[in-house]
């Protein structure tokens, strides 16, 4: 079989991409999976590498059209050298795969979505023939490693230069937010003309109120509610010790957390909550999908977001923000000014970046009924109006466009 990489796409075939990304396996990953369906809607042949887990052990599978390449990622990393380990491993595997991809199904495109920001070492040499190269930038990793080891030096200089590297290797910048945006053309040097902020917002179709799960309520009159990675940096042991203060400070009996999702930090967070003693008021329910996913969502009356105040959670849109918004959750959190400015008088903030702070920010709405749904329905309003995934879909789609009428021109 011969490898050709020719410049344009020929006119008797649809564009091809293929979209690389590390830490989440696809279709788990939304944001992911939102862009590669947007473009196989938009007339795109779409390829994709990723990680495998146990909800999604295939090698190959094909959905909706989108051909899913996944690889084996043991290493679950906790330290340091647990990731430059994970990363070297993903990097293999997908400079493995993606030569596989070019010589079978082919492409014109490059995505790749960080963290890490070494996913370009693996598309750059495509670029010798012609092909371009999308960089979806989801994390600020050096920031990341600052607010997560609480230092600089060395490694933070390695990430910065792999981010340069990033940078410099993108023909167009995918930025999660203006403020992303902001940094690609300040800190990456890229033209402001590059760079599409794309918000992370969820398909409101498919992300809907359902019958609520009667068991995980068990009998508590006040659900709150967390979904995503359980990792160091994401804050459930901040949600653990809120509950502590709630229910043996504030003496609030009959409030129980649900927390839905995995990761590497669930264990330590689960020992942290029978080491407070709200072990019984704490609910993991693990990785969830689909209908139990609904269902589970659907039974939170407050979305909490515990994400801890630093640099890098005072940068980022926690997807945390736009998921409850668009049930009509009211949302508690500490004043992240990027949260801040998503949410405005719809959000509820903790006065100091501390778990008792936190706490007393959720008892109003804990204790009003009236006041948690008039804040419920602002959010709602708020993801009606402006957490839109058809027109970030729209923005998305438009920045691969103009790439390939660029390339037609060069």
């Amino acid at each position: 079989m011969s490898l050709t990489f020719p410049l344009l796409a020929p006119r008797d075939r649809p564009p091809r991409c293929v979209i690389i990304v590390e830490n989440l396996p696809v279709p788990f990953d939304r944001r992911v999976w939102q862009e590669a369906n947007a473009l196989k809607s938009a007339g795109w042949e779409v390829s994709v590498i990723c990680p495998m887990n146990d909800q999604h052990p295939q090698r190959f599978e094909e959905i909706n059209g989108i051909a899913i390449y996944r690889h084996p990622l043991p290493v679950e990393a906790r330290g340091k050298m647990g990731f430059i380990l994970e990363y070297a491993l993903a990097l293999f595997h997908e400079t493995r795969l993606l030569l596989k991809i070019a010589l079978t199904r082919g492409f014109d495109v490059i995505q790749g979505c960080n963290p890490p920001d070494l996913i370009f070492l693996a598309a750059a040499p495509y670029k010798l023939f012609g092909k371009k190269y999308v960089f979806d930038h989801h994390d600020l990793c050096p920031e990341l490693y600052a607010a997560k080891y609480d230092r600089r030096g060395f490694f933070h200089r390695l990430l910065l230069l792999a981010e340069k590297g990033t940078f410099k290797c993108a023909d167009r910048v995918i930025s999660a937010n203006d403020t992303y945006r902001d940094i690609a053309i300040a800190r990456g040097a890229k033209d402001p003309r590059d760079v599409t902020t794309v918000y992370s917002v969820p398909d409101r179709q498919k992300l809907r109120r359902v019958e609520p799960n009667a068991a995980l309520r068990a009998g508590a009159e006040t659900v709150l509610g967390y979904v995503g990675i359980i990792a160091d940096q994401d804050g459930v042991d901040h949600l653990v010790r809120m509950m502590h203060h709630l229910v043996h400070d504030h003496g609030r009996q009959s409030v129980r957390a649900v927390v839905v999702g995995d990761g590497p930090a669930l264990a330590s967070v689960r020992e942290l909550a029978g080491a407070l003693g709200v072990a019984d008021h704490v609910t993991f329910t693990g990785y969830l999908r689909g209908p139990d996913l609904l269902a589970a969502l659907s039974t939170f009356d407050i979305g909490i977001i515990p994400d801890p105040v630093n640099e890098y959670n005072d940068k980022i849109s926690m997807n945390k923000v736009f998921e409850y918004s668009a049930l009509g959750v009211p949302s508690v959190s500490y004043d992240l000014s990027e949260t801040r400015r998503l949410l405005g008088n719809a959000g509820t903030f903790a006065a100091d970046p501390t778990p008792a702070a936190l706490a007393e920010a959720a008892l109003p709405l804990i204790d009003d009924m009236a006041h948690r749904r008039e804040l419920g329905a602002r959010a709602g309003r708020l993801a009606e109006e402006k957490f839109n995934w058809d027109s970030e879909a729209r923005k998305y789609v438009e920045a691969y466009e103009e790439l390939i009428k660029v390339r037609a021109f060069a």
